[in-house]
C-alpha cells in the first residue's frame, strides 16, 4: 500500500552506461537529432499527476514503474517518425538507435506503451494547451489569424459492423444471453482450470453488450438526422457507435471521424483540435472559436475557413465575437449576378462578408488558408493519421492531441532556430 509521502520508484533512462552490447547510449544519435529535441520538450513538462499515479515506491517490494518520460518521448518521436503500432514501437526501442537513446536502457513492452497512449487524456490535454501558451508567452505565436479545416480520418469499424434498429435489438438480446450464459457456466464450473480464458470471455460479452446499448441509444439522433422516408435505414455500428459513415476524399462512404484543426496562419502551430462524428463541417466554426477563447483568454481576430463552414449563421455568431471571417462565397445560380454583391436578406454581417471576399486583399489574406491548414493536414497524413486504431470520440480526439502535441513540438524547434 502506497503511503503518503513515498516517492515512486522508477526505471529512469541512464545514457552513460553500457548496454547488452560494447557501446555508450549517449553516443548512438548526433547532437542535433530530433529525438533530443522530443526529449528536451519531455523534461520540461509536469510529470507530477502521472508519477503520483505510480504504485511502485522506494522501500516497498515490486518492480520499479517505467518513467513517464521515456513513454512520452517514445509516443512522441514515434508520431514524427511516421509509426503509431504499439507493437512496432516496441520492436524499434531494441534495434533504432534514436529509441533505444530515448529509452536509455529500459525495456518497454507494447502493452505498456498502448496504456499510457490512451490513459490521462486530460492531463494531455493540458500539456498542449500550456505549451501554445508558453509558444505566445515566446512571442512566436499570436493567434491572430488562424486557419481551421476538418479531415476525415478512417475509423477503427468496419462497413458491416452497422446494423438498423431490429437487428441491434436482436443483438442485445443475443449479448445479454452471452453475458448470463458466462456467468451460469463460472458458478458451475467454478474450479475450472483456465480461470484467465474465461476471465477474458467474460469480459468480451460484457463489452459486446455495452456497444450494441450504446449503439440503440445513439440510433435516435441518427434518425433524426436523416429525411422521413430514410429514417427506417438508420444504422449504428455494433463495433464504435460514436463513428458515422462519411464521404471521403476520393469520393468513396467509409465509417470515419471528423478532426478538426485550428493553424496559427504565421506559425502553423495547431492551436486547437477536435473531433466530431459529422460528415459536414458546417457548425464547426463558432465552436472551434470559443475553444481557442477557453483555452487562451482570446478569440482570433480573423479566421480563414473553405466553403464548407461558410454557414451564414457561423458568420452572424464569429463576427459578433469580434471575428473577421474570411471564407469563399458561393457561386450564385444567375450567372448574372455578382455573388459579392450583398443580398436583400442578407444580414450586416453576412452583406459585409460578401463585399469583403471581392476585393484583392482578402483575396490574397485566403491564399494562406491552403498553405496552412492544408499543409498541416498533409503534415499529419504523412506522419500516419490515415485510420483510427482506437474507439470513441474521447479516446480518438487523444489520438488526434498526441499528433497535435507531436507537430507543435517539432515546429516550435524550427521557429526558436529561425528566431536566434
Amino acid at each position: 500500500m502506497k503511503e503518503k509521502g513515498q516517492l515512486p520508484r522508477l526505471s529512469c533512462a541512464d545514457r552513460t552506461r553500457e548496454d547488452t552490447r560494447p557501446r555508450i547510449i549517449e553516443r548512438l544519435i548526433g547532437p542535433e537529432h530530433p529525438a533530443r529535441i522530443v526529449w528536451e520538450f519531455v523534461e520540461g513538462l509536469d510529470l507530477s499527476l502521472l508519477y503520483g499515479q505510480v504504485k511502485s515506491v522506494e522501500g516497498v517490494a515490486g518492480r520499479p514503474a517505467i518513467d513517464a518520460k521515456i513513454l512520452m518521448a517514445v509516443w512522441l518521436y514515434g508520431i514524427v517518425y511516421g509509426e503509431t503500432s504499439a507493437r512496432r514501437l516496441e520492436e524499434l526501442c531494441n534495434s533504432h538507435s534514436a529509441f533505444i537513446w530515448l529509452c536509455g536502457g529500459v525495456n518497454i513492452n507494447h502493452h505498456t506503451l498502448s496504456d499510457f497512449f490512451v490513459g490521462n487524456e486530460q492531463w494531455l490535454e493540458e500539456q498542449f494547451t500550456y505549451y501554445v501558451a508558453v509558444l505566445m508567452k515566446e512571442g512566436l505565436v499570436d493567434l491572430s489569424r488562424v486557419a481551421q479545416d476538418g479531415m476525415r480520418v478512417r475509423a477503427n469499424a468496419g462497413a458491416a459492423s452497422f446494423r438498423r434498429e431490429k437487428t441491434l435489438e436482436e443483438c442485445l438480446e443475443d449479448a445479454k444471453e452471452r453475458v448470463d450464459a458466462a456467468r451460469k457456466e463460472r458458478e458451475e464450473n467454478p474450479a475450472q482450470t483456465d480461470k484467465r480464458k474465461q476471465a477474458a470471455q467474460e469480459r468480451a460479452t460484457r463489452e459486446r453488450k455495452k456497444r450494441v446499448t450504446e449503439a440503440l441509444r445513439q440510433l435516435p439522433e441518427v434518425k433524426e438526422k436523416k429525411k422521413e422516408q430514410d429514417k427506417e435505414k438508420a444504422r449504428v455500428s455494433t463495433t464504435d457507435p460514436d463513428t458515422r459513415v462519411m464521404k471521403m476524399a476520393d469520393g468513396g462512404f467509409r465509417p470515419a471521424f471528423n478532426a478538426q484543426i485550428a493553424t496559427d496562419t504565421d506559425s502553423q502551430i495547431i492551436a486547437q483540435v477536435e473531433v466530431v462524428n459529422e460528415g459536414s463541417d458546417q457548425g464547426q466554426l463558432s465552436s472551434m472559436m470559443d475553444r481557442i477563447e477557453g483555452s487562451y483568454g482570446k478569440y482570433p481576430d480573423e479566421s480563414l475557413v473553405d466553403g464548407g463552414f461558410n454557414k451564414q449563421e457561423e458568420i452572424e455568431t464569429c463576427t459578433a465575437k469580434g471575428i473577421t471571417v474570411y471564407a469563399p462565397v458561393p457561386k450564385p445560380k444567375d450567372k448574372n449576378r455578382n455573388p459579392y454583391e450583398p443580398m436583400p436578406k442578407d444580414s450586416e454581417a453576412v452583406a459585409n462578408w460578401r463585399k469583403r471576399m471581392g476585393t484583392d486583399e482578402a483575396k490574397e489574406i485566403y491564399k494562406q488558408r491552403a498553405s496552412t491548414a492544408e499543409c498541416v493536414n498533409a503534415i499529419a497524413r504523412n506522419r500516419g493519421l490515415w485510420q483510427f486504431t482506437v474507439r470513441g470520440l474521447r479516446k480518438v480526439k487523444t489520438v488526434l492531441v498526441w499528433f497535435a502535441l507531436a507537430h507543435n513540438v517539432m515546429r516550435a524547434a524550427s521557429l526558436r532556430l529561425k528566431a536566434a
